[in-house]
């Protein structure tokens, strides 16, 4: 954890708000107008090609950065000093002028700016929250290893700061959470809920990048994991709000009671679609939840779904952001489970081929055509997957963050190492995410049509999700006893009169597809 006091390292400093008269240099997700202090601030982009040399991302995760850079550039024009090289230092060294930037996202790229000479770091944007107030409301609070961080607590607190969603000093509506009324299961007939997303057009810039991808590959320079395909996130401002208006026209009033459901053939449901271009910062995400509470009041849209769309975009959005720095350096490296298995080689390679279970090829399928999943199928799928089968946490994180197309570090390391993989030892989570085949069964299709049975925990036909739940707690029992949440599952699995088999035959099983 890290130090009480943020003063004692450089990356958690309080920097200055504004530097309008240098040269702004914006990274690749800090692409937005809110990132300049002024609208004719010349800029730096730099294109680093060693980025995708070092780890072998989603080819459209690749194609979406780049695009995305390259599209700035050609629209800020003679504004923005544009460098296509090789390393960011080798970019720097051949720029002669004082730089600023905004302090960058991840703890490498802050420690990066923080050593060169002649950049002025300045605070962070591109966040609700900014990271003062956020210190200001967590002083007092973790002491005792950050269990009191509650993000409901800091949602509420937020909401109240920010005056959004409230009547006065009460929350709109009486509440501050609907999530009770957002657990519904897909529609019956297996149809979506709201109608198809818009998606964007690809044009020159996107050819360019294409054919730039495809010869780094033949070169051997770069390697690649998915599906290349038509680009389905937004890569510019006017795209990022055209997508912003279709969801809150179309879709947002549907996105409430279905967003924690799956339907194998429908990957969009009614989600907004908008965490890529908001963490590639083509979009405030305080303008999207104030236009979001104007959709609410102007169109008398459904509290629990408008509500719903704010508490992830100014809750567990900004949350996240700020304890992977509260959290410190060292919170990725956390196994309190002691899980030490290797990501399987199916899965590094979103290969379906011997796949059994519909839910895992599914999920994974998609993964592999659109490098993007909603929060369902990432935590109680694949996270769920990978906690039952003890799979290593920071290399779960890793290929998270290489594999879907809105993944950074700040984002995966909270999310998988505290909040999928339990890894942190109930900071962030006062138990384990993990459930059998019942719980999917219940909130998707998927189950129907699969060879596994998910009320069978034994047998040719055990469901890896049902059988896996119990080898999962077979093995973490001694860990968790402790856990008051965790009394009735641990109480249930000392009742199982096949537990022995059952562990036996998961431990068989283990990460070999099914």
């Amino acid at each position: 954890m890290a130090d009480d006091d943020p003063g004692e390292d450089p990356a958690l400093a309080d920097f200055p708000a504004r530097a309008p008269d240098t040269r702004r240099w914006c990274f690749a997700d800090q692409l937005g107008p809110h990132f300049l202090d002024d609208p004719h601030q010349e800029v730096l982009l730099v294109e680093s090609r060693a980025v995708f040399r070092r780890r072998r991302f989603h080819r459209q995760k690749a194609h979406l950065l780049l695009s995305a850079l390259r599209h700035r550039a050609a629209e800020l024009g003679d504004q923005a000093r544009f460098l296509q090289t090789t390393t960011y230092g080798e970019a720097l060294d051949a720029v002669d002028e004082p730089l600023s930037v905004c302090a960058p996202t991840t703890w490498p790229a802050r420690d990066f700016v923080l050593a060169r000479d002649g950049v002025q770091v300045l605070a962070s944007r591109g966040f609700v929250t900014d990271e003062q107030t956020f210190r200001r409301w967590a002083s007092g609070r973790g002491g005792d290893g950050g269990k009191r961080l509650l993000m409901d607590d800091f949602y509420r607190a937020a909401r109240q700061h920010h005056d959004v969603l409230m009547e006065g000093g009460e929350p709109t509506g009486g509440k501050y959470n609907f999530d009770h009324d957002n657990r519904e299961p897909p529609p019956k007939d297996g149809s979506s809920p709201a109608p198809e997303p818009w998606i964007p057009a690809e044009d020159e810039i996107d050819e360019q990048v294409r054919a730039d991808l495809d010869r780094w590959e033949a070169d051997g320079d770069v390697c690649f994991v998915g599906d290349d395909g038509p680009r389905l996130f937004p890569v510019t401002r006017r795209e990022t709000l055209h997508r912003l208006r279709d969801f809150l026209a179309h879709r947002l009033a549907a996105f409430g009671p279905h967003e924690d459901a799956m339907l194998a053939g429908e990957p969009w449901l009614a989600h907004s679609l908008l965490s890529a271009p908001m963490n590639l910062g083509l979009v405030d995400p305080a303008e999207v939840v104030q236009r979001a509470e104007k959709a609410y009041r102007d169109e008398g849209l459904p509290l629990n779904s408008v509500e719903g769309f704010v508490r992830q975009v100014m809750g567990w959005r900004d949350y996240i952001w700020h304890l992977y720095w509260h959290l410190g350096r060292d919170y990725r490296h956390g196994n309190a489970l002691g899980a030490h298995a290797e990501v399987p080689a199916w899965m590094a390679e979103l290969d379906t081929t011997d796949l059994d279970a519909a839910c895992l090829s599914g999920v994974v399928g998609d993964l592999r055509s659109r490098g993007w999943l909603h929060h369902i199928p990432r935590l109680m799928v694949l996270g769920n997957y990978a906690l039952q089968r003890g799979i290593e946490p920071l290399a779960m994180t890793d290929w998270m963050h290489r594999t879907f197309v809105d993944a950074y570090d700040w984002v995966m390391v909270p999310n998988v190492v505290g909040m999928s993989q339990h890894a942190d030892g109930g900071v962030l989570a006062t138990k384990p995410y993990a459930a059998g085949g019942a719980y999917i069964d219940r909130m998707s299709d998927y189950c129907g049509g699969c060879r596994y049975d998910p009320k069978k925990r034994l047998g040719e036909d055990a469901c890896p999700f049902t059988a896996g739940y119990w080898g999962f707690l077979d093995r973490v029992e001694d860990t968790l006893a402790g856990n008051r949440r965790m009394a009735q599952p641990l109480a249930g699995l000392r009742r199982l009169k096949d537990r022995e088999a059952v562990v036996e035959q998961e431990q068989q099983r283990g990460t070999d597809p099914y």
